[in-house]
């Protein structure tokens, strides 16, 4: 039978353990953390001139489509869009708000897109006008005119005047405003006349000197010819 025998052994052999060492927290003074912190602070700032930017920004009046001068502007011709305008640039504009688009005649031509001036409504006085009526033969018409076109309204009357060898037109209407031109017939057959609107100044149309008065005695008794200045 065997036996064991222990054998003792040294305090110096034994493995020593590493001394234990404590996890220091980073201060203030850590350049990691300053550096985090100013980047958040940036981020912070630039996104809140992001926002303020995003809301400088005015509501004006927009051409949806070309507009010729003359023109009367409807709800249909204008869309509200939103703008940012460096320092009083948003002056020279027509704001659209909430309320209806504005009313009134185009006083020159407007471009699709283009954002409406204050300068391209007419004046109060130039926009106050008369419709009248005419009848047009169609060859007497030209193809360009159209609504707000500047046209000038000739007739030639049906007999000449006593002592003339020829007939001879007036002039009936000088610079009038196309309204506009109705189209005419159902495209089954051929319209002998075609209607063209044409706006009149109030001041000529009322009164008892009123030019439009002597106006609507000669379209009455003669030949509508239209003209238009070629541009």
């Amino acid at each position: 039978m065997s036996t064991m025998r222990t054998v003792p052994v040294s305090s110096e052999a034994r493995p020593t353990s590493p001394p234990a060492v404590r996890a220091q927290t980073a201060g203030w003074r850590d350049p990691r953390l300053v550096v985090g912190v100013v980047i958040v602070a940036v981020c912070v700032l630039v996104g809140a001139r992001v926002l303020a930017g995003a809301d400088d920004t005015v509501a004006v009046w927009s051409l949806r489509h070309d507009v010729a001068a003359g023109a009367t502007l409807g709800a249909g011709d204008l869309v509200p869009v939103r703008v940012h305008f460096a320092g009083d640039g948003a002056g020279h504009y027509l704001p659209a708000g909430s309320g209806p688009a504005p009313g009134g005649v185009a006083a020159h031509d407007l471009t699709a897109g283009e954002l409406l001036p204050r300068s391209g409504l007419a004046s109060e006085s130039r926009a106050a006008l008369v419709e009248v009526p005419l009848s047009v033969a169609p060859d007497d018409l030209p193809a360009s005119v159209g609504r707000g076109a500047v046209v000038d309204v000739w007739v030639t009357p049906k007999v000449a005047a006593a002592g003339d060898e020829r007939v001879r037109a007036r002039l009936a209407l000088d610079d009038v405003v196309v309204l506009a031109v109705p189209e005419s017939g159902d495209g089954l057959a051929p319209s002998t006349t075609q209607q063209v609107i044409v706006g009149v100044d109030a001041a000529q149309a009322h009164g008892p000197d009123a030019e439009l008065a002597d106006a609507l005695g000669q379209l009455a008794d003669g030949r509508v010819v239209i003209t238009r200045q070629a541009s």
